[in-house]
């Protein structure tokens, strides 16, 4: 049987999971053993991963919110160059508006890029610390 992967949140980490035959698993290890959580928020990885996600994501909806709302300012305000027209029927307005569709992709491609980059690779080395505390 194939793994199924399962993401789900615990105290701010996203922890990686997959099913097997046998059960679930942790990284790699036993789901059945407890999980001291205030060391794994202690961990300066896990304050790192932390960090560095927040402000990835404040950025993205910092920008998003800015692009979603030039769309209402510019047509309130810049009234000429929205009615300027492109092709057609399609004005500057029209294709900004629709460019609103294009940009919601490129964004939730750019988190899935860095988050299958960064973050989850920081998170699968938190993990495995915590299955495996010793090192070795």
């Amino acid at each position: 049987m194939a793994d199924l992967v399962y993401w789900g949140a615990a105290g701010g980490l996203w922890i990686y999971t997959r099913r097997r035959a046998g059960g679930w698993a942790h990284a790699g290890g036993d789901m059945s053993k407890q999980i001291d959580w205030a060391t794994v928020i202690a961990d300066p990885r896990f304050q790192t991963l932390a960090r560095r996600k927040s402000r990835f994501l404040w950025g993205l909806m910092g920008f998003s919110v800015m692009y979603y709302f030039a769309l209402p300012i510019g047509a309130a305000y810049f009234q000429d160059l929205f009615k300027i027209r492109i092709w057609g029927p399609v004005n500057v307005g029209l294709a900004f508006a629709l460019s609103e569709f294009l940009m919601a992709w490129l964004v939730a491609f750019l988190y899935s890029r860095v988050a299958n980059r960064e973050f989850d690779r920081l998170a699968m080395d938190i993990a495995a610390a915590v299955d495996n505390p010793t090192g070795g």
